[in-house]
């Protein structure tokens, strides 16, 4: 009768498995934000796990006639070995979190082969396959193995690698304690069977990692984490080391090192990987990684061939991104522009046809605007016409924009508008600055209840309208020199904050709330259409962009009424670093805001600011550029208080833009708060109009 291979499976096969599985699939989840944490609750459920899973038996061993590399009969761990290995296991996990571990991973076999086989007596594994025997039991062997993984991973940024000995030789001395026998000479570092010592050397690594925890609490606060996240981290951690334990014991520590080398390189993103060459190198590195674990594994150990199987974690990946370039090749060909180039070519062409169609005349002026407005112009818009076309202004019609945000005012009269202004002016922390323009001098001046710098406001406004004397009225106007946009207009109050339009009731009334550093989402979004705010929507894509995802509705896009999934993708929605809200009919200029408010744009000081203005001497020659891009700006976005910040639109551009695996130094608030803030109201213009 035919039996099936898998009829019988050794437990080593099993356990390696499952450290495999595990191992994947906490390199996954691995996060920054979850590491410290999800170590400690991993050593905290270990022995848990060694209770409930059950220890291995010793027999498991004897199936194939060799006792397990722990000791048979375990000697009682001393204190200063246990603090030694807890000591080692910490500083890995602190090199781990920093994302310093894919480099030096695989430089750790050979190095422990060399330790085991000139301090220990006792190095067994598989010889069964002349491929693989010198990339497991020889030194030269998975010396050539470890540089060839290396060399896949490595960014040639060798700053960092010089770093890289200290967890390296953290884990030398954790393996060397948790082997058999005895170092020659020596009696402080005893050696331990890791799982009979279990509870003691956790509670150790608990210690330590708590200690860590507070510090940097204290030093950074920065000691949180997502809570369903970590504990699922700190599970998988826990089965990891579990698994990997037992494995180990009945083997090699080796598989430690070639396991973790295996989870790390078979999770690397094909579709993030610059060339085809790399994203294939790493896949061969994977199952040279893999290959080492198979036959580390004792000859005699059944059906651990099965275990190639994991081959699959970057087998499927890649052959998934070779398809994906291979369709959008194979769609290219049929086009006769790349979607990047269409997309270039319809913006000017809608640019052509937007100037084009503009009047040339005044007649033709008057007429478009009763066309779109249905009402006539207002008074001076003859001289503004012929203003606009003696500067050449490109734009002479479509002003959309700035009718919607005035047309909410015009069902108050010029008295009650004053009144409000005067009334919000004067409230209490309002923080707007009352500008007056006074026509015969075509000076501006503005006026704050407590403050005196401006941001050049006043002086910005001066260079602006020094040639308009007499030309213009006296105007008095209130500005918002904050980042944040100000204002909503109620539906109530005379308008639909989302659209300026289906004014209802006349109303002067306003009220004003600080809500800094709170989230903003709910009230940003509170007057938006009840069937837009539960669904994505779903725009208009006139090029193909081969599921590229280029911005081709940009309206749309930038329609937060229509994308929920902006709540977490913003600092103004997360956490504003000043959000003074005023909710009512109430004219203010500001730089920059969403589509759901209200407030006037203008054109921000900034913009005639020498530091801000393109200088072309600056640029680097085309040959000179590198694939490097440093981030050296203000730290504008929103309020750095918790966590958020890691979804602020500069924070989530990092790991967006990252390609290579080098030892990446993630985004913290160490990095955040070392650096001034700077009042750049353009900047967060872009931020707040650009979400997407």
């Amino acid at each position: 009768m035919w039996k099936s291979p898998l009829g019988h499976i050794d437990p080593i096969t099993t356990s390696t498995a499952a450290a495999l599985l595990c191992s994947v699939f906490t390199q996954r989840l691995a996060s920054r934000q979850s590491e410290l944490w999800s170590e400690t609750l991993g050593w905290l459920l270990l022995p848990i796990v060694f209770r409930v899973v059950g220890r291995r038996k010793q027999d498991d061993s004897k199936t194939w006639g060799e006792a397990p590399l722990g000791n048979p009969e375990p000697e009682p761990a001393t204190a200063a070995s246990l603090w030694l290995v807890a000591l080692s296991i910490v500083t890995f996990c602190i090199f781990r979190a920093e994302g310093f571990m894919i480099a030096f991973f695989p430089i750790l076999t050979p190095l422990l082969l060399v330790a085991q086989r000139y301090l220990r007596s006792d190095v067994r594994t598989s010889a069964d396959s002349r491929i693989f025997f010198p990339f497991v039991n020889t030194v030269w062997g998975t010396a050539v193995a470890a540089l060839f993984v290396i060399l896949t991973m490595l960014d040639w940024d060798f700053r960092w690698y010089t770093l890289l000995i200290i967890p390296a030789a953290a884990l030398l001395v954790l393996f060397d304690v948790l082997t058999s026998g005895n170092i020659k000479g020596s009696r402080f570092i005893q050696p331990f069977d890791v799982e009979h010592a279990i509870v003691p050397l956790a509670v150790r690594v608990v210690i330590l990692l708590t200690i860590l925890l507070g510090v940097e609490k204290v030093a950074f606060d920065f000691a949180t984490s997502e809570p369903l996240m970590t504990l699922t981290l700190g599970l998988a951690k826990a089965l990891t080391w579990h698994f990997i334990i037992q494995t180990a014991r009945n083997s090699s520590w080796r598989t430690v090192t070639t396991t973790a080398t295996f989870s790390i390189i078979s999770t690397l993103d094909p579709f993030t990987q610059t060339l085809g060459t790399q994203a294939l190198s790493h896949v061969l590195a994977s199952l040279l990684a893999l290959g080492q674990v198979i036959h580390i594994l004792p000859r005699q150990a059944a059906a651990k061939w099965a275990l190639w199987v994991f081959s699959l974690a970057s087998l499927v990946p890649y052959i998934a991104n070779t398809i994906a370039i291979q369709t959008a090749q194979s769609s290219l060909v049929h086009t006769q522009e790349h979607p990047i180039a269409a997309l270039i070519h319809n913006a000017k062409a809608d640019f052509e046809s937007l100037v084009k169609r503009q009047s040339r005349n005044y007649t033709a002026a008057h007429n478009e605007y009763r066309r779109r407005y249905s009402v006539n112009p207002p008074t001076g818009f003859k001289a503004w016409f012929e203003y606009a076309t003696l500067h050449q202004s490109p734009i002479i019609d479509d002003f959309d924009q700035l009718y919607e945000s005035i047309s909410p005012l015009w069902k108050l009269s010029g008295k009650e508008i004053q009144g409000i202004m005067n009334r919000v002016y004067e409230t209490s922390d309002s923080d707007l600055w009352l500008c007056i323009f006074t026509s015969d001098q075509a000076q501006t001046n503005c006026t704050h209840p407590y403050r005196t710098a401006d941001r050049n406001i006043q002086n910005y406004l001066n260079e602006l309208f020094e040639n308009l004397r007499g030309v213009l009225p006296d105007v008095k106007f209130l500005i918002n020199h904050l980042d944040e946009p100000r204002v909503m207009v109620p539906p109530s109050s005379g308008g639909d904050s989302h659209s300026g339009l289906n004014r209802t009731t006349k109303s002067t009334d306003f009220t004003l709330a600080h809500m800094g550093g709170q989230p903003v989402w709910d009230k940003l979004t509170k007057f938006c259409p009840a069937e837009k705010t539960t669904r994505r929507a779903e725009p208009n894509h006139p090029v193909q962009t081969y599921d590229i995802p280029f911005v081709t509705d940009l309206p749309g896009t930038m329609d937060l009424c229509s994308h929920p999934e902006y709540r977490s993708l913003n600092g103004l929605a997360l956490s504003p670093t000043s959000f003074k809200l005023i909710e009512g009919l109430v004219p203010v200029l500001s730089c920059g805001a969403p589509s759901t408010m209200s407030d006037f744009l203008y054109p921000p000081a900034a913009y005639i600011e020498p530091g801000f203005r393109y200088d072309e001497a600056g640029d680097v020659e085309w040959d000179a550029k590198r694939n490097n891009l440093y981030w050296a700006g203000s730290t504008t976005g929103g309020y750095a208080g918790d966590d958020k910040w890691r979804y602020y639109n500069r924070q989530r551009s990092s790991p967006a833009l990252e390609t290579g695996v080098r030892p990446r130094r993630q985004w913290d608030k160490r990095t955040v708060l070392q650096a001034p803030r700077v009042q750049v109201c353009a900047a967060e213009a872009d931020a707040v109009k650009g979400v997407a």
